[in-house]
């Protein structure tokens, strides 16, 4: 029997989910290479359906996932959550049953949150940091408002330079961020004058979706995930900006066309596709979640699939966001927009997106700031967004503002 299964039983029947734990109970002093139990009849059963604590009754057992649930509002007192979700089959389905998504509760708990679109009512305070020497960027929750604290890791990114463009390969990992990790979730990709982004999706968005003929088709999960589905790239949307012929100062004028999201998703009774869980959501898969502890825990990364919803709608219906125009101010001779405080620094990567009326006749809600993004020091910048965007949108279209711009600027 090998040594994953006793670990899985041993588990179950001991209530600990630590690994370390239970080597020290079994007494392990020799080498990896010699770690074996001689003389043990374990029975093989699924550690997950024959934990002690699945016999809980289900009334007291949700009672006390409620309670926990309300209680633990931020990170990250918000690992306890996930905890709980950890524990066996029967937990993980109820804690699933309990948490809501980002747009109704305004949490986000599980990975798969980084994929479905943010709250309607608020943004989603976030920050990037950059790392100039190594061309890779951070995405990280704010979890106060001065950014004092080290957040919330939630993405990471590395830019790739190549001959005719230029690549941001988005990863659930800080420490591997490659397109063969079974963490890669999507990338950005530029033009060669910096001008055009597409951003693509790992996974197919919907059944049918058309996948972009790429040489970097892989397998997801080569070595730990089973079974094993085929990957590609899967465009979700489409960053564009204005060129600057003339070669005037001034701020940039950029277009974002959300493939995957309709238009109408923004005014009352509107929906944003909103995906449920990952195409692998096997937690026996992985080893570990490390997205489930905090940044003071000084663990920064985490491992999972991913994949955002898409849809097959003609250009006209799917959202469309355009830079908020800035205005002159006459004291200070500059371009200004109303950060509310959340950007210090004068940038021209600085901006707000809101909804193109396009067609339509402009709303109330062409108004609300759906994206913001803009520098508070040297290589530290702030990231707002809301619904109907998810965190992994947004992330890649902020990227596309690090890009160097030949005929913009």
């Amino acid at each position: 029997m090998s040594l994953k299964s006793i670990f899985q039983d041993m588990r179950g029947e001991m209530g600990s989910i630590s690994r370390k734990g239970f080597e020290v109970k079994l007494g392990y002093g020799r080498s990896r290479s010699h770690r074996t139990v001689q003389d043990a009849v374990v029975p093989s059963v699924d550690a997950l359906k024959q934990s002690c604590w699945a016999n809980m009754p289900t009334e007291l057992l949700r009672d006390v996932l409620v309670r926990i649930e309300e209680s633990e509002c931020g990170w990250p007192l918000r690992k306890n959550v996930v905890v709980c979700a950890g524990v066996c089959r029967s937990w993980r389905e109820i804690t699933k049953e309990i948490v809501k998504t980002p747009e109704l509760s305004s949490k986000l708990t599980f990975p798969i949150a980084l994929k479905q679109p943010g709250p309607r009512d608020t943004l989603f305070q976030c920050f990037i940091k950059r790392d100039r020497s190594t061309q890779t960027y951070y995405l990280y929750l704010g979890l106060t408002q001065a950014l004092t604290d080290n957040g919330k890791f939630l993405l990471a990114a590395r830019k790739c330079r190549r001959t005719t463009c230029t690549d941001y390969i988005i990863s659930l990992d800080s420490d591997n961020i490659s397109k063969g990790s079974s963490t890669y979730i999507g990338k950005l990709r530029s033009n060669f004058l910096g001008t055009k982004f597409t951003i693509y999706d790992s996974q197919p968005p919907h059944a049918g979706a058309k996948v972009t003929k790429s040489r970097s088709t892989r397998l997801v999960g080569l070595k730990q995930v089973s079974p094993r589905l085929p990957a590609g790239n899967y465009p979700v949307a489409h960053v564009s900006y204005e060129l600057n012929v003339l070669g005037s100062r001034g701020p940039r004028r950029m277009q974002c066309v959300m493939d995957a999201i309709p238009a109408n998703s923004i005014e009352a009774g509107g929906v944003a596709p909103t995906q449920t869980e990952f195409p692998l959501s096997n937690l026996d898969s992985f080893p570990s979640l490390p997205f489930f502890r905090s940044k003071s825990t000084r663990t920064d990364s985490f491992r999972s699939g991913s994949r955002s919803g898409s849809l097959d709608t003609p250009k006209e219906e799917v959202l469309i966001l355009k830079n908020k125009s800035p205005r002159w101010h006459e004291q200070l001779q500059c371009w200004c927009l109303n950060f509310r405080g959340r950007v210090t620094v004068a940038s021209v990567k600085n901006f707000q997106l809101v909804a193109s009326p396009e067609h339509r006749q402009p709303s109330q809600e062409h108004e609300k700031v759906i994206l913001q993004f803009g520098k508070v020091g040297k290589d530290l910048f702030t990231m707002d967004y809301r619904y109907p965007i998810s965190a992994f949108q947004a992330f890649a279209i902020c990227l596309s503002s690090f890009d160097t711009k030949i005929a913009c600027e």
